[in-house]
């Protein structure tokens, strides 16, 4: 049974070493075929090697510097907040604000901006150099923007302290004014 396989298998590789025939056949058509038409004048063709590629060998990575110079040294000459108040109380009432961000060279398309309200991550990193605060609370707040390459923090602005001003509600001055009574009918 092995024999017949084997036999199978060889014939099945023997038309992929076929030798092309060509002939011009009685309407003037170049014809190229597998098997030679007899009583025609063919031409034997030569077929050049078939295409064959050499696995490369694979190679070691190259070696990573050990002393990440260019990773430990700040990458931007200029990083820090702007559009924040220096000397007077930041007015929203809502406590939504945008923050600017001033930074020197361009971000990089692998870093990402985060804020950092009160020494914490506020947000989701961004590559835009706007940020925005959603409902801060009243009152003092500290706030920096840091660079990250990926879940690490590579570079941070100096802290800026600001003071958030929000409209109280509970404020007479925003209390409806009460209604005028009516006069009372005479009888």
């Amino acid at each position: 049974m092995r024999p017949l396989l084997i036999c199978l298998l060889l014939s099945l590789a023997l038309p992929a070493s076929a030798q092309i025939y060509k002939y011009t056949d009685a309407n003037g058509n170049t014809v190229f075929t597998d098997q030679p038409p007899e009583g025609q004048a063919t031409e034997s063709i030569a077929l050049p090697a078939t295409n064959s590629v050499s696995m490369p060998v694979p190679s070691a990575p190259a070696a990573q510097p050990t002393d990440n110079t260019s990773e430990k040294a700040a990458p931007y000459s200029t990083l820090q907040l702007s559009g924040l108040p220096t000397d007077e109380a930041m007015r929203a009432n809502n406590g939504t604000f945008s923050v600017g961000v001033t930074i020197e060279p361009r971000l990089a398309n692998n870093h990402r901006l985060r804020l950092l309200l009160d020494g914490k991550p506020y947000g989701q990193p961004s590559n835009v150099p706007r940020l925005q605060v959603i409902n801060a609370d009243r009152g003092e707040h500290s706030l920096a923007v840091e660079v990250l390459s990926g879940e690490q923090s590579i570079q941070q602005s100096a802290t800026t302290i600001f003071t958030v001003q929000r409209v109280n509600t509970s404020s007479p001055a925003l209390r409806p004014p009460a209604p005028t009574p009516k006069p009372k009918p005479a009888p």
